[in-house]
């Protein structure tokens, strides 16, 4: 989250009174997160987040809080958007796309145990088999598409070594992509972006799932092991935390049993879940957009675990 569109306490005020949210108490704006401007919003109803999209249109919107209210309506624990007397939950604030959700309870963990990966493993493969009657279809925003057109720019702005990594990568996800036991892969809607700062605990229960924003459909191995390259990994080294790991594979597993080309393609998915964020935090690093709080992620972080992952650090 981080805040691009500034709002005064009494633009919040009236779009929350609009909506039948009460009169807020209190507004923080957000600095964590780069992509919308989001805020922290306390009023006699509850406690809410109202997020600003900056670059989300409104004909992208609808793919992701329609999700989140079907998963919402069937138990699962996360963001409720909220709707106006028409029913609309896409609304419109100082011009731009805005939504308003219920708060989740609880908090983020930054160091995993395996308790926590488990619990992640069954959410996830709870939310892929919930979401598996939805009916809106929209490829994932961050898939191989994104990743042609953005290699070639970024690599303008690292080194010659970083360069090739990222022609190479690219190369080989190409490859995986039309083979045969890519195309047997489950497919449909992912978040895509389940990390720490995205789950809720208390102690080790998890509470909250949020920030649907980089969902699309795709293969659910790609969620597997984006969950695998922040959960089950040593922040310092890049290396895979083994009994992380098999926490939390025991705990998708439990619900939702993995296919012979998901347990034959899952190594060459976690690449591609390590190519995907350090190419974003590359281009948020060299292509940064001016915000009024904004903390940028650190891309070396993901390089590392991509090369731990191609056998290139032992």
């Amino acid at each position: 989250m981080a805040v691009y569109t500034e709002l005064s306490h009494d633009e919040v005020a009236a779009f929350f009174q609009a909506l039948g949210l009460g009169q807020p108490n209190s507004v923080r704006g957000s600095t964590s997160g780069i992509e919308n401007t989001n805020y922290f919003v306390d009023t006699e109803a509850g406690e809410y987040v109202l997020t600003l999209f900056e670059r989300l249109t409104f004909e992208q919107l609808p793919f992701y809080l329609h999700l989140m209210k079907h998963l919402a309506a069937r138990r699962m624990p996360v963001p409720d958007p909220v709707a106006n007397v028409r029913g609309e939950i896409l609304h419109t604030l100082k011009g731009r796309p805005a939504v308003i959700v219920n708060r989740l309870p609880g908090e983020s963990v930054t160091a995993s145990t395996e308790s926590h990966c488990r619990a992640v493993g069954e959410i996830l493969a709870r939310m892929h088999v919930t979401g598996s009657d939805y009916p809106r279809r929209q490829a994932n925003p961050r898939g191989l598409e994104w990743w042609k057109e953005v290699v070639p720019v970024v690599g303008r702005c690292v080194s010659e070594g970083q360069r090739s990594l990222l022609t190479s990568e690219l190369a080989f996800q190409k490859e995986i992509a039309a083979s045969f036991t890519y195309e047997q892969l489950p497919k449909g809607p992912v978040h895509a972006d389940l990390f720490r700062d995205n789950v809720l605990f208390h102690g080790e229960h998890l509470t909250g799932v949020f920030d649907f924003y980089f969902a699309g459909c795709d293969a659910l191995l790609f969620d597997i092991a984006v969950c695998l390259n922040d959960w089950c990994v040593d922040d310092c080294t890049g290396r895979q935390n083994n009994e992380r790991a098999a926490a939390f594979l025991g705990g998708y597993k439990s619900v939702r049993a993995l296919t012979p080309a998901e347990c034959a393609l899952l190594p060459a998915m976690q690449r591609a879940g390590a190519f995907r964020f350090w190419l974003s935090r590359l281009w948020d690093l060299h292509l940064p957009r001016e915000a009024a709080l904004l903390n940028a992620h650190d891309p070396s972080h993901f390089e590392r675990i991509l090369r731990v992952l191609r056998g290139e650090i032992a």
